[in-house]
């Protein structure tokens, strides 16, 4: 009995000890920071170069040069690295390892607008689920200039950055936890939808899953839609909007057509703007019945041209959709884009015609050839056979906001029905790929309708696969449970987090239809396409 017992105890002691080796291997992590850095270094990765490794404690961190510190994050361990891969190139990376609370998986994640930084909010947003998590710069350090006249930087730009970030990251991480992840997942919006495009098209085996938020992934004709708007605006003095024009033509759009687009007559957004037919001159022409505020001729003429989208002057083809209606007073909109300030989405022209490129003068056919010609094959992601990324198991989740007007939705609805076309079918395009149109969303978020689904770094959405976006998606990914709904929240206004309102939303072309209580909506299919089409040259 004795005997017994003595060895149990010592048995016990030894699984004592060896936990607690274990744990303390996990949670301290044994391995000196030099170590690290020279396991990362004997990988022999051409072109990298190791900037930063730290050990940070849980709790806040404020990166260098960033305006704010990041709170509520775990013990974790930072890699910085630049790449690269030609002479020219000068890719920053950025790898952020939980230390005691991994979750095994890996997130790659998104930047915006024409990068130049690393985006910490997207890292601590991924490191606070439990995901080793990376993000790039996309190689425009240190200004967006510095690719004027750089073909390999608008390679860097369009798709490499992104793809030697997960392959460098994943090397890292394994050396770093002596494991890989068992699954990779990328989540981005706006140019992160570009990049989770790209990376789906071009490289189908580096994630599991792919979320592409308000993908700017028909970038050569997106900036298009953004110079038309801004010619539109300054045609004459007396074309441009004020602030309360513009949330005048919105509350007039929005209080007209809300129960009509198939959302409650209340409704401060549109649900379905294709529904929404109009005629500018009736609904805003001052002496039309209005009464107080109305639009001027030359505005509404400014109006006629935006809501037709650019079209090439010589062949009547249409290039790009137009911003939806019910858009106009939403954040990077007209506003912004009337203004001298929406010079800074003019960098890839600058990147083709010179620093000293005149966006006024641009020509919708030669100059825009031109574009397409040289940053086209970088930087477009419209290529709608996603055959490989399907055979390779990937499952691919899209959303755009309908009150987005800096990367209006039509694009997006259009890369979608062309991806059924290559498929055959809209039932075998949702086995691997859905899209969820987000009622009232502006751009990636904000709005006055729905604007939290998990996708925000700070989020007040239950955190669960029927609230949260990235938890979707996984559990699709590892146990087939396929998204048929979304519970999404509007958050309050002015930076809180309350939540105002919950509704559901239904991969297209199923939207959330009102039936009568604001806690009460069905999915109502809603006639497919709809909207602008570019000739098959402009999705190239």
């Amino acid at each position: 009995m004795r005997s017994k017992q003595r060895t149990f105890i010592i048995a016990f002691i030894i699984g004592v000890t060896l936990l607690r080796l274990n744990t303390v291997s996990a949670q301290e992590n044994k391995i000196s920071i030099e170590h690290l850095r020279q396991k990362i270094t004997a990988l022999g990765l051409p072109g990298l170069t190791i900037t930063d490794i730290q050990y940070v404690d849980s709790g806040s961190y404020q990166p260098a040069a960033f305006a704010k510190a990041l709170d509520g994050l775990p013990a974790f361990c930072l890699v910085s690295a630049t790449l690269k891969p030609t002479p020219v190139s000068n890719i920053r990376i950025a790898l952020w390892m939980p230390r005691n609370s991994w979750n095994g998986r890996f997130l790659g994640t998104g930047n915006g607008g024409s990068g130049g930084n690393i985006v910490y909010d997207k890292l601590a947003q991924g490191l606070r689920k439990g995901y080793a998590t990376a993000n790039t710069d996309m190689g425009t350090s240190p200004n967006v200039d510095s690719s004027i006249g750089q073909p390999e930087r608008w390679i860097d730009f369009g798709y490499r950055s992104t793809h030697l970030m997960t392959l460098v990251s994943k090397q890292i991480l394994e050396v770093y936890y002596g494991k890989a992840a068992h699954h990779a997942y990328f989540m981005g919006c706006s140019t992160g939808g570009q990049q989770a495009l790209m990376e789906a098209q071009r490289y189908p085996g580096d994630y599991n899953g792919i979320i592409a938020g308000a993908p700017a992934n028909n970038r050569t004709h997106l900036h298009t839609g953004f110079i038309l708007n801004h010619q539109a605006t300054n045609e004459t003095t007396g074309s441009r909007f004020s602030a309360a024009d513009l949330s005048y033509i919105t509350k007039t759009i929005v209080e007209k057509f809300a129960g009509a687009s198939g959302g409650a007559p209340t409704d401060s957004f549109l649900t379905d703007p294709r529904i929404v037919k109009f005629n500018l001159d009736s609904l805003f022409k001052c002496g039309n019945g209005s009464k107080g505020q109305c639009l001027t001729d030359a505005q509404i003429a400014a109006l006629k041209k935006i809501y037709r989208g650019p079209v090439n002057p010589r062949t009547g083809e249409q290039i790009y959709c137009a911003p939806p209606p019910g858009s106009e007073n939403a954040g990077g909109g007209l506003e912004y884009q009337q203004t001298a300030k929406a010079a800074g989405l003019f960098y890839l022209y600058r990147w083709v015609f010179g620093a000293g490129f005149d966006y006024r003068h641009f020509d919708f056919d030669k100059d825009q050839a031109i574009i397409d010609s040289l940053l086209g094959p970088a930087l477009n992601a419209n290529d709608p056979d996603l055959s490989r990324f399907e055979k390779a198991g990937g499952k691919l989740i899209m959303f755009t906001g309908t009150a987005d007007p800096l990367v209006p939705y039509p694009d997006a609805i259009n890369y979608y029905e062309r991806v059924i076309q290559r498929q055959g079918s809209l039932k075998k395009t949702q086995h691997f790929f859905r899209y969820f149109l987000i009622p009232g969303m502006g751009h990636c978020g904000g709005g006055s309708g729905i604007n939290d689904f998990g996708q925000n770094p700070v989020t007040a959405a239950k955190q669960d696969s029927e609230h949260d976006v990235l938890l979707a998606l996984v559990k699709w990914v590892e146990q087939g449970a396929v998204p048929d709904k979304i519970i999404t929240s509007a958050l309050g206004c002015c930076g809180t987090q309350d939540v105002r309102f919950q509704r559901p939303v239904y991969p297209y072309p199923e939207f959330p239809e009102y039936t009568g209580t604001h806690s009460n909506y069905k999915a109502a299919d809603h006639p497919r396409g709809g909207v602008l089409k570019p000739a098959g040259k402009y999705v190239k």
